[in-house]
């Protein structure tokens, strides 16, 4: 824990570097397009649609415990932390390599890095975001105080998130495979993780995969809070908080372990 204490006051030193870092990353996503921000409500809706199409219409996969909400808020719900997590873990795991010439010329936290990528990819989340708050007025889906516990959620995805893109942004720079790999692994996952169909579904004997899935208890988490209207599952969340923990430990371990080099293998 000691590594990740110094860490954070590392960054806190640093912060209106990283402020600058994240403005800088918002920036230029979108310079000289037509559309600009447009797009980080635009990409998300359409594949909402699409994959509405295709899983409620043709393939017809129920909502289960969730029979009376529509399908594409049952989709979306889930639809919009995956992709925050998989853009978040896609493009750190290339911060590295594309920041090569402050890494071999200026001295500071090479975290914010990560932290910058991260944190950019959270604001593209909250504006995606309000084409869900959009839907559940027009749809009448009902609001508890439950939905409060999508804090802690959101919370424990990034401390995975970030445990993750510390792992694969230095590993990357030192094995540019890694950013293939990578996107093979995102796929995987994402037909792992209950993103376009219920946990229901998933047979008993495999239901101890998906505990040990942070993921996917942290999605299901965030349907039943937003969706179900009550708390999530006390002991899938801690599970899920003390892998992410571990992984977060682990990768902030492992991209310390290899800093002294970054400048080498640039």
């Amino acid at each position: 824990m000691l590594p990740l204490i110094k860490e954070i006051k590392d960054v806190i030193k640093w912060r209106e570097l990283l402020w600058q870092m994240v403005g800088r990353e918002v920036k230029a996503r979108y310079k000289q397009s037509i559309l600009g921000y447009f797009w980080v409500i635009l990409n998300p809706l359409a594949q909402m649609l699409v994959m509405s199409f295709a899983f409620s219409i043709i393939l017809r996969i129920p909502t289960n415990a969730a029979s009376n909400i529509p399908y594409s808020i049952f989709l979306f719900v889930a639809l919009l932390p995956w992709n925050l997590f998989a853009t978040s873990l896609s493009s750190a795991a290339s911060s590295l390599v594309n920041s090569s010439s402050l890494i071999t010329k200026v001295y500071f936290p090479r975290t914010i890095l990560v932290l910058s990528t991260i944190i950019a990819k959270i604001i593209d989340f909250l504006f995606a975001s309000t084409i869900l708050i959009v839907y559940m007025f027009a749809y009448h889906i009902p609001i508890s105080l439950n939905i409060l516990w999508i804090f802690p959620i959101f919370f424990i995805q990034q401390i995975f998130t970030l445990g993750l893109s510390l792992f694969f942004a230095a590993a990357n720079l030192i094995y540019r495979d890694i950013q293939y790999l990578l996107n093979m692994i995102i796929l995987l996952w994402l037909y792992a993780s209950p993103v376009f169909y219920p946990v229901d579904l998933v047979p008993e004997k495999f239901k101890i995969i998906y505990q040990l899935n942070p993921m996917a208890v942290i999605i299901n988490a965030y349907r039943q809070t937003i969706l179900g209207s009550g708390a999530p599952n006390y002991t899938s969340l801690a599970i899920a908080l003390v892998l992410s923990l571990v992984v977060l430990l682990l990768g902030l371990s492992y991209f310390k372990s290899r800093e002294k080099i970054f400048a080498d293998n640039i």
